[in-house]
């Protein structure tokens, strides 16, 4: 028999399916995670669904789940339904959804992962009440999204907005999405450690990072280099301050396209943002079209950190769950 469940009272899960780990939570209403479960991340399409499945199951023999919701960081088609490219996960044309609802006997809604991160800081954290909002991801990369009067904006076929891939230095370094010069190649983890070996090679100075990097440049990540600058290192002040100048230039090219009055930056680098927001802030006033002559858009750190994806497509599967609920739990 049918009845009708009110939604403040649905629990659902949302699924960050990364390149290494799959990570499931249970979500309330109130965005809280309630329980959370995590998976190495498989190389085959059936194994990675296979892995979704019982981690979902999992969650379900502890609580009554309504609908699912999985945030992939690739291109996902306008309904929602299919992983139409994902760099690092092994879907391309796949229709994730309708196969694993097909599996688990649950609605399941599928997000691109930067757009279930803004839905989340919309609803729940640091985008609260913002109108035209635009969250900025840098962690490997950059990824993006874009909300206008409390709606995500996708664009036509579901991609907008590529933020990370905007060309920023003209036959600049190569980037895997196979042009040279975007903005992720010069404001990311990933771009820390390319700047540090390029300052050494062209200005060497002497700092415990220095003599790290000539001994073994495989060794470093944008972690080491945010911790370095963190212990006053000369080689890492220097990156990060590159980092910041990067950071305010990309976020004046996004006023000048969207207007925001409200940026949130998230990401596994924003945990660093002590070490580069303020200075950031100054060269995005100043490098802004107008500049000293129109208002600026405030920028935030995230409130909800690495949990924000799932629990803004568990929020959006939640959403999409209609009205009369059969009251299903996956088997």
């Amino acid at each position: 028999m049918t009845s009708r469940i009110d939604p403040r009272h649905l629990l659902t899960v949302g699924i960050d399916v990364g390149g290494t780990n799959i990570r499931a939570s249970v979500v309330d209403a109130d965005g809280e995670v309630l329980d959370t479960v995590a998976a190495p991340t498989p190389h085959s399409a059936r194994a990675l669904e296979d892995a979704i499945d019982r981690s979902v199951r999992e969650l379900a023999r502890r609580h009554r789940i309504a609908a699912v919701g999985l945030a992939v960081a690739g291109f996902i088609s306008t309904d929602q339904s299919t992983v139409l490219f994902a760099p690092h996960l092994p879907w391309q044309n796949a229709p994730v959804a309708q196969r694993l609802s097909a599996r688990l006997g649950l609605p399941v809604l599928l997000e691109h992962d930067a757009n279930a991160a803004g839905w989340a800081e919309y609803r729940f954290g640091a985008a609260a009440g913002g109108q035209t909002v635009v969250l900025v991801a840098i962690g490997t990369g950059i990824g993006a999204s874009l909300l206008i009067d409390g709606r995500l904006y996708r664009g036509s076929h579901g991609i907008a907005p590529e933020l990370g891939h905007l060309q920023v230095v003209p036959q600049g370094r190569a980037c895997p999405c196979g042009k040279h010069g975007c903005w992720e190649r010069y404001c990311s983890g990933t771009a820390l450690a390319d700047t540090a070996i390029e300052m050494l090679a062209t200005d060497p100075v002497r700092s415990v990072l220095a003599r790290d990097v000539s001994r073994d440049p495989g060794s470093l990540t944008g972690r080491r280099v945010a911790g370095a600058a963190q212990d006053g290192d000369p080689l890492a002040v220097r990156v990060m301050s590159d980092f910041a100048r990067w950071l305010g230039l990309g976020l004046a090219f996004v006023s000048d396209l969207f207007d925001p009055d409200l940026v949130v930056i998230a990401g596994g680098v924003s945990s660093s943002a002590p070490l580069f927001l303020d200075e950031a802030r100054e060269h995005y006033a100043s490098a802004v079209t107008g500049a000293g002559h129109r208002p600026l858009a405030r920028l935030r750190t995230t409130q909800l950190g690495e949990a924000a994806g799932m629990i803004g497509v568990a929020e959006l599967a939640r959403a999409a769950v209609d009205a009369p609920v059969t009251g299903r739990a996956a088997r």
